[in-house]
């Protein structure tokens, strides 16, 4: 497979596939020389959010805030009277969008936003609130998404909310809530490590600057991606999009550099292998390529989103009977994907079998966690069922 491949972090409350948890203000001084501001020499005409901005509240949410402490409750009632108020006001007109990558008051305005937006509001109403909020990152498996010929290696992240210590009181009584915006429950069955601000903001960046690539804006992905550096060096997945953005410049050393400055980090990060593996291609090192695609296709024979991903880049290059061979091999590794059926009925729809097409839809209705998705699914079988 051919995958061009950037690390966003995004979905569920957010990010990417990385290991680890320490962070670095301070790039060491090999870590810097993988940034190539001369390849990018505009990119300081592209204002970048600070970590301040990021996590303000203005005056609306501020007051949303308020409303929900009352004085003559304890700190538990007011806790949870605050998150319950946060899930309601997203569940009465928040939209869950995927590139929606906003800072805490735009995404309160706004209402919509991707998980990791959701997040980043939620620890800033929590802070605001004199509350002790912590961000994890949960290590999901790899789980693509496709956005404008890009494959988009999705991750996660959620948090939990607890009063500030206090020393009259015994640690281990110290009540706390759970918060996830991820509506795949799936999700809750995997080890997850805390993780700092400060890797949250590179996370934001690295967002921030994958939106930029994709749009095709590179001096404008460049500020971002050299500000997530610089927030977390220890965040593999901004050494990879660098990579991909230095290939798009055609700067071939400084794309390897970066990728293995992301592998250095962690020698098992895929995605990092497989961007390595199609320079490799591009620079006639094809044994190479072929030997590391080899080992990452065997690592991940057994992820029904890898054969998902290879059937939404077949429906791309309007090949549906090869799609339904791959969105079938996933389906044999798990039937409870909606994801899965969609791409099955899609499939079958360019193939003109309007009735295999409207079932694979009613499967992916079926299966979906959200009303988002269902009635996302349920518009396209009433499309299809008013069209016969």
């Amino acid at each position: 497979m051919n995958m061009q491949t950037i690390a966003i972090a995004v979905v569920a409350v957010v990010l990417i596939g990385t290991t680890g948890c320490a962070t670095s203000n301070h790039p060491e001084p090999e870590q810097v020389q993988v940034l190539r501001d001369d390849l990018f020499p505009s990119h300081h005409l592209f204002s970048v959010e600070t970590p301040d901005e990021i996590f303000a509240l203005n005056a609306d949410a501020k007051d949303f805030v308020r409303r929900t402490q009352v004085s003559q409750h304890d700190t538990h009632q007011n806790m949870r009277a605050l998150l319950n108020q946060i899930f309601d006001y997203s569940e009465l007109g928040l939209l869950y969008q995927g590139s929606a990558n906003s800072i805490a008051s735009e995404t309160f305005d706004n209402r919509a936003a991707n998980c990791l937006s959701l997040s980043v509001m939620t620890y800033a109403m929590a802070r605001a609130a004199g509350l002790m909020p912590q961000f994890y990152q949960v290590n999901i498996p790899e789980y693509w998404t496709r956005r404008d010929g890009y494959n988009l290696l999705n991750g996660h992240i959620n948090l939990r909310v607890q009063p500030m210590p206090n020393s009259q009181q015994l640690s281990l009584l110290t009540p706390y809530i759970d918060v996830d915006f991820d509506p795949q429950a799936v999700r809750s069955r995997f080890d997850r490590v805390p993780i700092s601000k400060d890797r949250v903001v590179a996370m934001f960046y690295n967002n921030k600057g994958a939106d930029a690539l994709i749009a095709n804006s590179y001096s404008r992905a460049y500020a971002y991606f050299r500000a997530a550096a610089k927030a977390d060096a220890t965040l593999g997945q901004v050494w990879v999009n660098l990579g991909v953005l230095y290939r798009k410049q055609d700067a071939y050393g400084a794309a390897e550099n970066s990728y293995q400055r992301a592998l250095s980090l962690n020698d098992e990060n895929l995605t990092a292998w497989e961007n390595l593996a199609l320079l490799y291609r591009l620079t006639d090192r094809k044994e190479q390529a072929h030997t590391i695609q080899a080992r990452i296709t065997a690592k991940r024979e057994a992820n029904p989103f890898y054969h998902f991903i290879l059937g939404e880049e077949a429906l791309d290059n309007e090949s549906p009977e090869a799609a339904l061979v791959h969105y079938r091999a996933a389906m044999r590794l798990d039937r409870t994907q909606h994801e899965v059926m969609f791409g099955m009925g899609r499939a079958y729809y360019e193939l003109g079998d309007i009735t295999k097409a409207e079932h694979f839809l009613s499967r992916a209705a079926n299966l979906a966690s959200s009303d988002q998705d269902k009635q996302r699914y349920q518009r396209k079988i009433s499309a299809l069922q008013s069209s016969n």
